[in-house]
């Protein structure tokens, strides 16, 4: 039998709402993990990518994350990972680090085998880059394996990696799929292989309203009934309280009625995350948020989701300016793939977790199909030079307002880090 602790998307060195406390907290959410592990005697703790949030992470995340793996080696307890897209860069990984420190092993196409379950790794690969994989993977003599993977797989939402096809090509039979990305736990049965998501340590958006936590998975030769299996058992974690404030005003309603409300929970150091809706009277934001930050909120952020009656001669309402958004949009001379682009980045039914992936992949399909015109590969370079740059960056705004993709915005590879931060090659 093998158990081992099965987590992602950790995203350590993310100071959501620009918060140096939100910052620690990721790092702590990691480190409860680890305790969990030691405690609970697990085999390994097996990480499906995202480590960090951000390519370049700063010093003090880097040590911090060194110090919470030494407890884990400490404890005799392995740490097997892949690269995720947020932490992936064009040379060395992070991982690479920890792996010659002792601390981690960095699965690939060969068995690393823990009790009786061989592990196989796959990194995060850009959708232009996944038609040359062919899933060759060395052969074990364990009596399981599983495929630890970064990337959005179906059949779960917003997917765009073929399981089935995975699944079929590849030259291990694989009982389990442990897979990071996604940040919505999940589980699901595709042709008889366990695949399943254990959900981001913390919530990296304000879309993630369920409790965070991890998988503990079993791997049992010798269940009850003599059949083999694969169980996975959902675990809490104790992280950083968020409070979902809904209101929605009446005619007449408003700035009192929503402060009223906000009042009926318990904010003490917790992330407050209000949304206004219905016939109601204005509501200032601002206002709303100092009011719960004085009644112990560590953080406040107020949405008002309402179209607001403006006078005639005024053409933007400030409540929605998606609408002047959109109006400037439709006056602009903007070409078929820039209007493509902005569909993407504003989609409202689009996750900020994926608004960067799906504009990578419609700006290369462009590029693929100009290429095929021209019978040439120019741009080629030029496409791929950033495809590690990040899936599932996270706005930090509560209201879907805020920057995508902003760790990785001014990134360059092989750049020299700046601003306190410290490269790979510093290191190595």
């Amino acid at each position: 039998m093998t158990r081992v602790i099965h987590t992602g998307d950790t995203h350590i060195g993310y100071a959501q709402y620009h918060s140096p406390v939100r910052r620690q907290d990721f790092l702590d959410a990691f480190a409860a993990v680890v305790d969990d592990a030691v405690d609970g005697d697990v085999d390994a703790v097996v990480h499906a990518g995202d480590l960090f949030h951000d390519r370049r992470p700063e010093l003090d995340d880097l040590m911090g994350t060194i110090s919470v793996l030494r407890r884990l080696d400490d404890a005799g307890v392995p740490f097997l990972a892949v690269v995720g897209n947020h932490e992936s860069t064009r040379g060395g990984q992070w991982l690479d680090l920890f792996e010659r420190l002792g601390l981690a092993t960095r699965l690939g196409d060969g068995p690393t085998v823990v009790g009786d379950t061989a592990f196989y790794g796959l990194d995060h690969v850009p959708v232009s880059r996944r038609d040359d994989l062919d899933y060759a993977f060395a052969d074990h003599d364990a009596e399981y394996a599983a495929l630890v993977a970064h990337g959005l797989f179906e059949p779960f939402g917003y997917a765009d990696w073929d399981t089935e096809e995975v699944l079929a090509e590849s030259d291990v039979a694989f009982d389990a799929m442990l897979l990071g990305d996604n940040h919505t736990p999940d589980v699901a049965e595709v042709a008889d292989t366990w695949v399943t998501y254990p959900g981001s340590t913390e919530r990296a958006s304000a879309s993630e309203r369920e409790g965070r936590g991890y998988n503990l998975v079993t791997f049992d030769a010798d269940a009850a009934g003599g059949d083999d299996r694969v169980e996975i058992r959902r675990r809490a974690l104790d992280t950083r309280p968020f409070v979902f404030v809904d209101v929605d005003l009446r005619e007449g309603e408003g700035a009192a009625r929503v402060r009223e409300r906000v009042r009926q929970h318990d904010l003490d150091d917790a992330v407050v995350l209000v949304s206004v809706t219905g016939d109601g009277d204005p509501v200032t934001p601002a206002a709303i948020e100092e009011f719960a930050t004085e009644e112990g909120a560590l953080i406040a952020r107020v949405t008002d989701r309402r179209e607001v009656e403006t006078d005639a001669e005024v053409d933007v309402s400030f409540a929605d300016p998606e609408d002047a958004v959109r109006e400037r949009i439709e006056e602009m001379a903007l070409s078929e793939a820039a209007r493509d682009v902005d569909e993407a980045v504003r989609a409202d039914t689009l996750p900020d977790s994926n608004v960067r992936e799906t504009v990578k992949g419609r700006v290369e399909d462009r590029i693929d199909d100009l290429d095929a015109f021209a019978g040439g590969d120019a741009g080629s370079d030029d496409a791929d030079s950033d495809d590690e740059g990040g899936v599932d960056a996270e706005s930090d705004d509560a209201g879907g307002g805020g920057e995508h993709g902003e760790s990785d915005a001014d990134e360059t590879d092989g750049e020299t880090a700046t601003d306190g931060q410290v490269s790979m090659e510093d290191y190595l």
